[in-house]
């Protein structure tokens, strides 16, 4: 057992998070295209495997449910979360299919697609973000390792700087939180609270 293992990675913690300093302006960028979907009707998906599944659920159950304050519900969907969607998608066609097929028959045009990969190079999100362009819905990514192959096919991408994939997903968590308030700020006035 190494008993400074606490202290290492609360250290690399730190770094990871600060560095999200230099993501401001485009996480800032990202809550107005969140709202701005939200206020015109349009909805938000989510998709991601492992942790950034439980991620992609995390974020839409604060928008469907509550952040902080009591409100209207915000139009949100996991796309992890529907098991017999999932394995029928992936028996039926491909494993790397489960997220763009979905992306296909609910996206629409002022939509949003929320991609999650750690890595940046998880074909069933990449292929998602690909027919999410496709179908004309906006696409921002949340990675790390330098963006990987996602990052090209996002239109915006908020890349944390770090190659830990504990490290990255906990700064995932900050910036979904850090969005979901500035969404509920932006539309706080737009939208009658409960």
């Amino acid at each position: 057992m190494n008993p400074e293992l606490l202290a290492k990675n609360m250290a690399e913690h730190e770094v990871t998070i600060h560095s999200l300093t230099l993501l401001s302006d485009l996480v800032l960028e990202a809550s107005r295209i969140l709202a701005s979907s939200l206020k015109s009707g349009g909805k938000l998906m989510l998709c991601g495997n492992g942790g950034s599944a439980s991620d992609a659920q995390h974020f839409a159950a604060e928008m469907m449910g509550r952040f902080q304050k009591s409100r209207q519900p915000y139009a949100a969907i996991a796309l992890t979360s529907d098991t017999s969607i999932l394995t029928c998608i992936a028996n039926d066609y491909a494993f790397d299919q489960i997220f763009a097929r979905q992306v296909q028959g609910l996206g629409r045009s002022g939509d949003v697609l929320i991609a999650l990969s750690t890595s940046g190079h998880s074909a069933n999100v990449i292929r998602a973000a690909i027919q999410a362009r496709q179908s004309g819905v906006f696409v921002l990514g949340l990675t790390g390792k330098g963006g990987g192959a996602l990052k090209s096919h996002c239109d915006l991408c908020l890349v944390v700087e770090s190659a830990n994939t504990a490290r990255i997903q906990e700064a995932h968590i900050l910036l979904i939180h850090t969005l979901c308030e500035l969404v509920e700020q932006g539309l706080s006035t737009e939208l009658l609270a409960l």
